[in-house]
């Protein structure tokens, strides 16, 4: 908190009340600097963080809902749900740290499966097929082939690494 008179931001509370509606907490503070005092109000913070939809529409950002898709994603998987977990936490920084309180479900849905494709390339290959509605096949194809030239150079180096012939003792 900026002191209002010099601009410090240490202060320690001298006082603390709840309001007589109990929606807000009153603090007397008082500048480390300056000494001087003053007044804070603390408020829940009632506005919700909004999902924009494809459509345009805007809902409510739903925690449970981006882990209940992460879960299917990773059915069968060797994912753990903590790591699942602080995927979810994550996202929520990520909306909560924004200065904006309106995400849309592109950037959410790209951020998942960024996560998700270090962590396991099937749980990716499954969140992203629903996230991006493959229409068909072809594209189905076209991201794994995308992804298949992404691991190329450390498949080619592995393989070289087992295929290269002993080397001689001299």
């Amino acid at each position: 908190m900026k002191c209002p008179y010099c601009g410090f931001t240490q202060d320690r509370v001298i006082d603390s009340r709840e309001s007589k509606e109990a929606d807000s907490i009153r603090r007397r503070r008082e500048c480390e600097r300056c000494t001087k005092r003053f007044t804070t109000y603390e408020r829940i913070d009632e506005i919700p963080y909004m999902v924009v939809k494809k459509d345009g529409r805007r809902e409510k950002f739903e925690r449970q809902k981006v882990l209940s898709g992460l879960l299917h994603a990773c059915e069968k998987r060797p994912v753990s749900a903590g790591t699942l977990e602080r995927l979810v936490d994550e996202t929520e920084s990520y909306l909560t740290e924004s200065p904006e309180r309106e995400r849309t479900t592109s950037e959410i849905g790209e951020l998942l499966m960024n996560r998700l494709k270090a962590l396991d390339t099937v749980a990716y290959i499954r969140f992203a097929s629903v996230y991006r509605d493959f229409k068909d096949v072809r594209e189905f194809k076209e991201e794994l082939e995308q992804l298949l030239t992404r691991e190329q150079p450390g498949r080619k180096a592995r393989a070289a690494a087992h295929t290269s012939p002993p080397a001689e003792k001299a």
